[in-house]
């Protein structure tokens, strides 16, 4: 496994420090990120909530980051996040705030430190077009929607 250093700002202090991102165990793929929020934020059933994570990070060249949902929470509250994966660029700054979006029945409370989303850095290539008149034939051609899925008709 590759190891890449990321150089982190916290953005505010809460009462407490919101805790930095960090792996909950040695095979984990995601960071947890934690709501850096002064007291609880509740979020209505279908409700959208911006959440802020008190941290900058100044990722590589060649890098990014993916926010993604906890299992956890979705399972068990209802929550997801609206865009995902959200995409941190190499050459963002700002503060990561996270759009969590509550699909569950009943509202939910975010906590201060609570664990709201996790973060995967991955590597990224980018991409040059090159404009052809027909496209190399395959396989599955123009096949659409749930057309993997689909057996070949024998009769």
């Amino acid at each position: 496994m590759e190891d890449v250093q990321i150089q982190i700002k916290r953005i505010r202090r809460g009462g407490k420090a919101t805790p930095l991102p960090a792996y909950a165990t040695a095979g984990a793929a995601g960071m947890d990120l934690a709501a850096d929020v002064d007291a609880e934020v509740v979020i209505a059933p279908l409700e959208r909530a911006l959440i802020p994570t008190g941290i900058a990070v100044a990722l590589p060249a060649g890098f990014e980051a993916q926010i993604r949902p906890r299992s956890g929470l979705a399972l068990k509250e209802g929550l997801t996040l609206i865009n995902t994966p959200g995409t941190i660029d190499s050459d963002y700054r700002g503060e990561i705030q996270v759009i969590l979006i509550n699909l569950g029945r009943e509202p939910v409370a975010i906590r201060p430190g609570q664990r709201i989303a996790q973060m995967v850095v991955q590597r990224v290539c980018r991409a040059r077009w090159q404009e052809v008149p027909e496209l190399p034939s395959s396989k599955r051609q123009d096949g659409g929607f749930g057309h993997t899925g689909k057996k070949a008709n024998s009769e």
